[in-house]
């Protein structure tokens, strides 16, 4: 039997992917080497577009009660060391903040969820647990990928039982090691510094870690990065290791001695060791086998980018599988996910290396002495860097060659706020309707083509569109606020929120518009 899809790894990126087949109706089995979720928390953060998209999955209730409380603000604190108080702190809103703000403007400025701050693991667990209530989705806990052929993947299982998948498409979502990359021979370029770090993993109840008042992480000039896994009593401590060092003797020791002050540790969770690297393969797709996430990509774990930028990976890729699985498609299609998920990737390992000079000349300024004012100056100007909205909402996909283009100038992209905009290749404005009902709940599954023009005008082109194959949802709204952020009557919007086309009127090559935004003319025979 030949399964739809195989998808090597079942962490938050390759779990995802799953749930997003599955949405869209495509069975596929998931293997992955580990039998349980990770012991490490890995990533801490989950950014307001990432939430946009797990909304449609229905797991959003689930891991906003798994994550961190939405009163607590997302903090840092910058410190020469703990023993005195921060240098300076930069802070953005909590998400029950940013609620009160999405609720509060309707002008397409806001995300249509709140960031969520969430452990890895936790994450993984949630995901795991819909894997395997999911009828579409068979997950193979515990099988070692060893063999790839074409399409073919030959596994092992926990009992050294072997097995061999065959699939019409295979994704490697198997982590920073990927053996699905190694095994397709497709190059990773690494690009800036590459260095070996250690995290140690633990409980502690010490109010000292308190000392001045709550936040989320604690940046030391010491060379520590102290994480705030759930505002209680869990945490990370993060920390390089001298150059050729692969593991530390003493991580506790060496935890307290860059903390600089000392500190009870009620228990060591885990101790785990990874090497930061800015790096992006060359490319992502070698015949019918895909790389997303980490095995696409690798960041630093400043500016939230790495499981972020994955997760992007996965909705993209996610119905465009599904849509060339059910025959609407053209083969360009599966073509435009390289196209437009690996500048993503490497615009975001621009802005991750921007905020890690930060963290690294920090303790190079202090271990030179200098004054608490020097370093509050130095850091002010980077401020700004918590604050970076218009970088996980604002990217397009420009030049997609299933996004119909545009002439002119496409309106401006800011770093610290979404510009409301439906530009083609764009995430299409969040709205409130005059119900109070969000806009993305009325989206389709399939396109949407949204209309306000209160006179109908969509309904034509939305009933030829599905006569030629394409799935698309038509949703007249008389919203005058709508009309005016979304800028045309007419706006063709994508599975993944992203719009595929706009105008005010019946353009006189519909047909080829439908061509495109599916990836091949829509009226030959697809595969």
């Amino acid at each position: 039997m030949v399964t739809p899809v195989l998808i090597v790894g079942a962490g938050p990126v390759g779990a995802t992917l799953a749930l997003e087949l599955a949405r869209h109706g495509v069975r596929s089995v998931v293997a992955d080497r580990a039998a349980t979720p990770s012991a490490h928390p890995k990533m801490d953060f989950i950014n307001a577009r990432s939430m946009e998209l797990f909304k449609r999955l229905g797991v959003v209730g689930e891991i906003r009660d798994r994550g961190v409380g939405p009163d607590h603000d997302f903090t840092f604190q910058w410190s020469r060391t703990f023993a005195e108080p921060p240098v300076t702190t930069w802070s953005y809103p909590s998400v029950a903040g940013v609620r009160e703000r999405i609720e509060q403007t309707n002008d397409g400025t806001s995300p249509a969820e709140p960031y969520q701050r969430i452990a890895g693991s936790i994450l993984e667990d949630v995901l795991r647990a819909r894997l395997r209530a999911h009828p579409l989705v068979e997950l193979r806990a515990g099988w070692r990928l060893t063999e790839l052929e074409g399409t073919e993947g030959a596994f092992v299982d926990p009992d050294g039982g072997r097995h061999r998948v065959a699939a019409r498409y295979v994704v490697g979502c198997d982590g920073a090691n990927s053996t699905v990359r190694a095994l397709t021979g497709i190059p990773l370029h690494t690009d800036g510094p590459t260095a070996n770090h250690c995290d140690v993993y633990f409980t502690s109840s010490d109010p000292e870690l308190r000392r001045h008042g709550r936040y989320f992480l604690a940046v030391l000039g010491g060379g520590l990065t102290l994480v705030s896994r759930d505002e209680r009593d869990t945490w990370t401590a993060a920390f390089p290791l001298p150059p050729g060092a692969e593991t530390a003797t003493d991580p506790v020791g060496t935890l307290t001695e860059r903390l600089g002050l000392p500190i009870t540790v009620d228990k060591v969770i885990n101790v785990a060791y990874w090497q930061g690297r800015l790096a992006v393969a060359e490319k992502y797709r070698s015949g019918n086998v895909f790389l997303a996430g980490d095995a696409a990509h690798q960041f630093y774990p400043t500016g939230g980018h790495g499981a972020n930028t994955g997760l992007g990976d996965s909705f993209d890729l996610g119905w465009k599988l599904a849509a060339r699985l059910a025959g609407w498609a053209g083969e360009t299609l599966l073509d435009s996910y390289e196209a437009e998920r690996r500048p993503v990737a490497l615009f975001n390992r621009e802005m991750c290396f921007n905020l890690l000079e930060v963290w690294r000349r920090f303790p190079v300024l202090v271990g030179a002495g200098a004054s608490r004012e020097q370093l509050a100056g130095f850091l002010a100007q980077d401020a700004y860097q918590i604050d970076n909205l218009g970088i996980h909402c604002g990217y397009r996909y420009a030049g997609s060659p299933v996004v119909w283009p545009e002439r002119g100038d496409p309106p401006p992209w800011e770093w610290q706020r979404i510009v409301p905009s439906t530009w083609p290749g764009g995430r299409a404005p969040s709205m409130l309707l005059a119900d109070g009902t969000p806009l993305f709940d009325r989206l389709g599954t399939g396109f949407t083509l949204v209309d306000t023009s209160g006179a109908g005008l969509g309904a034509e082109l939305a009933a030829d569109a599905a006569d030629w194959g394409l799935p698309v949802t038509y949703l007249p709204l008389d919203d005058d606020q709508v009309r005016k952020v979304w800028e045309r009557d007419l706006v063709l919007v994508r599975p993944d929120q992203h719009v595929a086309w706009r105008g005010d009127s019946r353009p006189p090559d519909w047909s080829a518009v439908v061509a495109t935004v599916s990836g091949g003319s829509p009226f030959h025979e697809r595969e």
